[in-house]
């Protein structure tokens, strides 16, 4: 029995508390919704982008003579497609064809992605067959015997086959950022994505004509909460542009990053009534200003345990801002270095079970076996996932997120949390981000945002709430924190800003 360390009361909690509700899918297979909607409504709007308009009548057209023309090539079921487009109407067409040809989609921003990327997807995924655009073409490494289709192309109308596809088959591959190495590819079936936008909260409440942006990159999960949670709801999605702020002006639902967010201001959206924000931790500041406008769901997951498998909607007068509770379905296990349960109030490191937990990385077998192991909680073959989130339960149920096991680092001999330093400089006045970096053995630098927060005021902060080997050499005011192609914080630019900011010192 796993749990025969811990007392009788933390075994109930353990079980409680880390086991979300049970809830029926109605269907696994997300571009049935869609096309539910659209022999319903098919002069609904679908999505808009830079003034061009797609019904879900149109979509579902396209869609299925895109996915007449796949099978025609050849595709089947447990085969993977490439996606290699910027955000677009055919960027919808093309994703939901491949859903109805049977295969799983595998996304990359072809204006963004170098080369060696693409090729590396390609090879690692097996996409014998690329959907682009005809302006994007020339930028696909496509090798001998692989096709390139053009999603602009007009194909010829022909009936949606209807391929033999399960919930336990690929809905799409996501290639991880590959901040560590070379980026690894995660296959998520139907049923792990319907698991999460056709239950709530992480369908947002979202109903036919509501209007959801998409503001994130294709390449990146939570774009895939964007795009198929909208049109499995029947929702109008509205694709930005290059300005974030006009596309979330007029929209009722937003799902971001944090970095994402912080640019947007509230008082500009008033329309908005959801937001759920994760991909890296929320400054409390920025949950507090949003959650007195909108419902404000706070959620953590890798792309491993599918977009997000904890939400929390946050009240600004609660004491702590957290990831709430494992999502419909899903289970969090606190747990030791042993991977032993943790009582409630203990910090471990969180890994994932239930259906939430994806099929795994493409080709890297030892990477497999260090992140998914049995789950001997739930038995019955099922598997868990590491997720090199720190957490711990509060007395009320919550799970409170600490950080990340490799955000970790040494300094002075003494072990410190980034998150938990820029989190203390999150309270300080007048600042509403944070991010914390190790410069060497034994230094820590800051970066803040807005430029007028005071750098003396700020390391106070740090200093009055945590030890001393916690303080920030330097904090370093800036009006903006940088940003990589998927909205997060680019730490490897802030570090190249202050190399510079020596350089130049010199």
């Amino acid at each position: 029995m796993p749990l025969r360390h811990l007392t009788p009361q933390d075994r109930q909690l353990f079980r409680q508390y880390g086991r979300g509700p049970t809830v029926p899918v109605p269907d696994p297979l997300l571009h049935h919704a869609v096309a539910r909607h659209a022999a319903a409504a098919p002069h609904a709007l679908a999505a808009e982008h830079q003034g061009a308009h797609l019904t879900y009548g149109e979509l579902d057209r396209y869609a299925d003579a895109l996915a007449a023309r796949l099978v025609r090539e050849g595709v089947r079921p447990g085969d993977h497609v490439g996606l290699f487009v910027r955000r677009s109407i055919p960027m919808l067409v093309g994703l939901l064809g491949i859903l109805k040809a049977g295969a799983a989609y595998v996304p990359q921003d072809v204006g963004l992605a170098p080369p060696a990327q693409l090729t590396h997807v390609i090879r690692t995924a097996r996409t014998r067959i690329v959907l682009t655009v005809a302006e994007h073409a020339h930028r696909v490494p496509l090798p001998n015997g692989h096709l390139l289709l053009a999603l602009d192309e007009p194909q010829p109308y022909a009936p949606a086959p209807r391929p033999r596809v399960t919930g336990d088959d690929g809905a799409y591959v996501l290639f991880t950022s590959g901040t560590t190495g070379r980026p690894n590819g995660v296959k998520v079936t139907h049923r792990n994505v319907a698991n999460l936008l056709l239950t709530e909260p992480g369908g947002l409440g979202i109903r036919p004509g509501d209007r959801v942006a998409q503001l994130l990159n294709i390449a990146f999960d939570m774009a895939a909460w964007e795009i198929l949670g909208c049109l499995a709801h029947g929702g109008t999605l509205v694709i930005r542009g290059q300005d974030i702020a006009a596309a979330a002006r007029t929209a009722d639902v937003l799902i971001a990053t944090p970095t994402v967010l912080s640019g947007l201001d509230p008082a500009a959206c008033p329309r908005v009534r959801t937001v759920a924000v994760a991909g890296e931790p929320c400054p409390r500041p920025l949950a507090d200003r949003w959650a007195r406008q909108a419902a404000f769901h706070n959620c953590c997951g890798p792309t491993e345990t599918t977009i997000v498998n904890t939400m929390s909607r946050h009240d600004p007068a609660a004491p702590l801002l957290t990831i709430g509770r494992p999502t419909p379905n899903n289970t969090v296990y606190v747990l030791d270095a042993d991977r032993r349960a943790l009582p409630v109030g203990e910090a471990g490191e969180m890994w994932a079970g239930g259906d939430c937990v994806s099929a795994g990385y493409l080709g890297n077998d030892a990477l497999n076996a260090e992140r998914y192991a049995p789950d001997p909680f739930l038995g019955g073959g099922r598997r868990m996932f590491r997720t090199r989130d720190l957490g711990r339960w509060t007395p009320g149920g919550e799970l409170e997120h600490l950080g990340r096991t490799d955000d970790q680092v040494k300094v002075r001999g003494f072990r410190v949390e980034l998150d938990s330093v820029s989190s203390v400089l999150e309270t300080a006045a007048g600042c509403t981000r944070a991010v914390t970096l190790k410069r060497d053995a034994r230094t820590l630098v800051s970066f803040v945002c807005p430029a007028d927060v005071d750098p003396d005021t700020a390391r106070r902060a740090v200093a009055d709430a945590l030890p001393y080997y916690c303080v920030p050499e330097q904090v370093l005011p800036l009006a903006f924190l940088p940003e990589t192609d998927r909205g997060k914080v680019d730490k490897q630019a802030l570090l190249g800003m202050l190399d510079e900011r020596v350089a130049v010192a010199r």
